[in-house]
């Protein structure tokens, strides 16, 4: 059926703390979503020229912190957290990879803003669903948690194909013309 043709999906995960910014994970899943049609919103490669957040801006960002020069971290970080955030409003559904040993404050954010939008949010935990937090539980449907990578993907191809699964009433598909 090809029903993720044309749906945008941005991809959230933590970056700040991360040794390679979350850029494998992202490299990774890409090819497959664009092989179903899905636009990709990645934050490492933004469709714009704001709020980029590069090796260079990320030296720039650690430096800024070593000098106590807060306000102009302010400033770049205002600019990136709205770029993002914008990004999320304009994508039909989430894709989240969430690694437990990493903090994950902008992605929280992420997840809460596509939530109230009822967006659907996928989300691969690194540790396993059963270490999910809890608090995850009482906002997403647990079928949209998953421990592998193959599992998220396969769920990803049912949904593609299938107009008769339980789509949690998140999921909308609009014929394009």
């Amino acid at each position: 059926m090809n029903r993720l043709k044309h749906q945008r999906v941005y991809l959230a995960g933590a970056m700040d703390r991360v040794a390679d910014r979350g850029a494998t994970w992202r490299e990774s899943i890409s090819p497959f979503l664009k092989s179903l049609g899905i636009t990709v919103f990645n934050p490492l490669i933004k469709p714009t020229s704001v709020g980029l957040e590069d090796y260079h801006v990320g030296l720039m960002k650690k430096q800024l912190k070593e000098n106590q020069n807060y306000d102009e971290l302010s400033s770049i970080m205002r600019t990136i957290r709205s770029t993002d955030l914008r990004l999320v409003d304009i994508s039909d559904f989430l894709i989240v990879n969430l690694d437990l040993n990493h903090h994950a404050c902008g992605t929280y954010e992420e997840i809460s803003l596509a939530n109230r939008s009822k967006k659907p949010i996928l989300i691969h935990v690194e540790q396993g669903k059963q270490q999910t937090p809890d608090w995850l539980f009482g906002a997403i449907p647990h079928e949209w948690f998953f421990s592998s990578w193959s599992d998220l993907k396969n769920y990803l191809l049912s949904i593609d194909s299938n107009n008769e699964i339980d789509r949690k009433n998140r999921w909308q598909f609009f014929n394009y013309i």
